[in-house]
């Protein structure tokens, strides 16, 4: 089952963000918009790719439905994907470009993976 929540509020952002802080959960987020092709476009690639990271929380965020979590955190241009960890974004990828996404996503759930020592 893929693993993409659709935010639909500010509060809905702000639960999922705490929620995944609070389990140490790396976010991936795609921010778009029903008019933008491009970010139409990735959708089905976003949805693939949280099918396959598992240990990473994904989110799509349209702007127009939730313009204020857009604006606080810059996001100008869609499609956006931003990489959000403890809450804090610690990267951003501006454009429809798989391949990026994917070594993004990969170094960013790889770098946030806990490792435990026996």
């Amino acid at each position: 089952m893929a693993r993409v929540v659709k935010i639909d509020s500010a509060e809905s952002w702000n639960f999922y963000v705490s929620q995944a802080k609070n389990q140490n959960c790396p976010i991936v987020a795609h921010f778009t918009a029903l008019w933008c092709i491009p970010s139409v476009f990735m959708n089905s690639f976003f949805e693939e790719l949280a099918f396959n990271y598992k240990d990473a929380l994904f989110l799509i965020v349209d702007v127009d439905e939730v313009k204020e979590v857009a604006s606080q955190l810059e996001v100008k241009a869609m499609p956006t994907f931003l990489f959000l960890k403890d809450g804090n974004a610690m990267d951003k990828l501006v454009g429809a470009n798989p391949d990026e996404i994917k070594k993004r996503v990969d170094g960013f759930v790889q770098s946030s993976r806990v490792v435990h020592i026996a």
